[in-house]
C-alpha cells in the first residue's frame, strides 16, 4: 500500500488509514512519513487533553501530524477541518488512523468530504511476506514470533471484545459474544443465516445484525455479496461471511497446528477465505475499492469468486484445497461462462500447494497458484 499512500498524501490535505487493530497502520505511516509529529489518542494524557480542550489541542499542532487511533476523540475532527480549509493546498500535512472503520468513516464523510483520501489497510498479504499462510495469518506480530501465536491471539481476542465491541456497543454479555465468533468461524465461506445463528446462541436475528456490523466496523470481516445479472434464473441474494485473517479464524476454530488443519474438515473454507482475502488485500492495497463477489443460482450452480475487470472482462475464480487441479473442477465456471452473453470471462482454478504456477486445463481454464492469480487479475 506504500505507493497508494505517498500518492494520496501528495494530492489530499489528510490521509485517513482505517483498519483492524495491530494490522500495521501506525507503523507503516511512521516509515512512510517520519517526520510527522505522532500522538497516540490512546494515552491517557493525551485523550484527557484532547477532551477538555479540543480546539486549543489541534491549534497547537505543528503538521505534519499523525494522530493515530482518532476515533477516540471525533470532537477534534471540526477542528482539523478548520486547519485544512485555512491552508487547503498543503497536502500530507494531517494522518489519521482508526480502528473502527464505521463510526470514524461517519466523521469523515460529513466533516473532511473532499479533504481526506480514505484508504484500509488488512494484515500482511502472501504478496508482503511468504510468511502469510492459511494457518499464520498475516497479523505482523504473529509472523515475527509464531512461538507466541496461541497466547497472542488469545489476547487478541479479549483486548477485542473488552475495548472494541464495548466502545461500540453496550454489550453486557460478552461470553455470548464471544460464542458468536466462534460460530461464525464455523460458517466460514457460507452464506449468512441470522436465524439460525439466534437459534443456536438463544438471541434475536436483530442482535445478530448487530454482532456482524460490528465485526465489518472493526474489520475483522467481510460480507462477499452475490453478483446479480438477469440471467433468467432465481439468484440467491444473500451475502456470503469471510474472516479477513485466517490466522484467527484457525484460533476460533481451536486449530492449533498446519497438520491439524490439514485434517480439518474446515479446510476447504479456510483455504477459500485466504484466497478471497487476498484477492481484497490486492484491490484496497493498490488503492481501489473493493469489488468481489460469489454466483449461486437456486439450482445450486455456484462458483466461488466473480472479480469483475476492465471494459466488462469478468473473472471466475473457483479454489480448491488440493494440490492437482483437474478439468472437472471449471464445469461450474463453463456452465455460468456460457450464460454471461455481456460479458468476455476468464477462467481460473486456484489450487493449495501447486508445484506449478500455471496449468492449462482446458482451453479456457487455467490452473493456477493464488500468487499467480493476482497477478493474473491486474491485467
Amino acid at each position: 500500500m506504500e505507493s497508494a499512500l505517498v500518492r494520496a498524501a501528495k494530492n489530499f490535505p489528510a490521509v485517513v488509514l482505517t483498519g483492524p487493530r495491530r494490522a500495521g497502520k501506525t507503523e507503516l505511516l511512521r516509515h512512510l512519513f517520519p517526520k510527522a509529529r505522532y500522538y497516540l489518542l490512546e494515552d491517557p494524557d493525551v485523550l484527557a487533553r484532547v477532551r477538555t480542550d479540543p480546539r486549543a489541542f489541534v491549534e497547537e499542532l505543528q503538521p505534519p501530524v499523525l494522530i493515530d487511533e482518532i476515533q477516540n476523540a471525533p470532537e477534534v475532527i471540526p477542528y482539523l477541518r478548520t486547519r485544512i480549509d485555512a491552508a487547503p493546498r498543503k497536502t500530507g500535512n494531517w494522518l489519521l488512523t482508526g480502528s473502527q472503520e464505521f463510526a470514524l468513516m461517519r466523521g469523515v464523510t460529513e466533516t473532511l468530504a473532499g479533504r481526506a483520501a480514505v484508504l484500509r489497510l488488512l494484515p500482511l498479504s502472501l504478496r508482503e511476506t511468504p510468511k502469510a499462510t492459511p494457518f499464520a495469518g498475516g497479523f505482523p506480530e504473529v509472523l515475527a514470533r509464531p512461538g507466541a501465536r496461541d497466547l497472542w491471539f488469545a489476547s487478541y481476542v479479549q483486548t477485542y471484545l473488552e475495548h472494541d465491541v464495548r466502545s461500540i456497543a453496550q454489550i453486557r454479555d460478552l461470553t455470548t459474544y464471544r460464542r458468536f465468533m466462534a460460530l461464525l468461524a464455523s460458517r466460514n465461506g457460507q452464506m449468512v443465516n441470522r436465524a439460525d445463528l439466534a437459534s443456536a446462541l438463544g438471541v434475536s436475528s436483530p442482535t445478530i445484525a448487530q454482532w456482524l456490523d460490528i465485526l465489518e466496523t472493526t474489520a475483522l470481516v467481510s460480507l462477499v455479496p452475490p453478483y446479480f445479472e438477469n440471467f433468467g434464473k432465481r439468484l440467491v441474494k444473500t451475502p456470503k461471511v469471510y474472516w479477513h485473517d485466517s490466522g484467527l479464524l484457525c484460533h476460533l476454530l481451536g486449530i492449533r497446528s498446519v497438520a491439524e488443519l490439514n485434517r480439518s474438515p474446515f479446510l476447504g473454507a479456510i483455504w477459500e477465505g485466504f484466497v478471497g482475502t487476498e484477492i481484497i488485500k490486492a484491490q484496497i492495497n493498490a488503492g481501489r475499492g473493493r469489488e468481489i463477489y460469489y454466483f449461486r443460482d437456486s439450482q445450486g450452480l455456484e462458483v466461488d469468486f466473480l472479480v469483475p475487470g476492465a471494459d466488462g472482462l469478468l473473472n471466475l475464480v473457483e479454489v480448491k484445497a488440493s494440490k492437482t487441479l483437474l478439468p472437472r473442477m471449471a464445469a461450474p465456471m463453463n456452465s455460468l461462462a456460457s450464460v454471461l452473453k455481456k460479458h468476455e470471462t476468464r477462467l481460473f482454478v486456484v489450487g493449495k500447494d501447486c508445484k506449478e504456477d500455471v496449468v492449462s486445463l482446458s482451453n479456457d481454464v487455467k490452473g493456477l497458484t493464488v500468487l499467480k492469480l493476482l497477478k493474473e487479475l491486474e491485467k
